[in-house]
């Protein structure tokens, strides 16, 4: 079973992203759980992290 989370910081509109980590860290939109998760390696998850800091 995944544990989905979303940011501290969304706002209770719904407006935000939920990530979950399994083999790859997985992404999916808050309004639409059932449409497509969007998969990425750890790796990839982090350079993406840093460079949006």
């Amino acid at each position: 079973m995944l544990t989905w989370r979303k940011s501290s910081y969304s706002a209770n509109g719904g407006n935000c992203v939920e990530v979950a980590l399994a083999r790859t860290v997985l992404v999916r939109d808050t309004k639409d759980r059932e449409g497509g998760t969007l998969a990425a390696s750890a790796r990839t998850w982090r350079e993406l992290l840093s460079r949006l800091r």
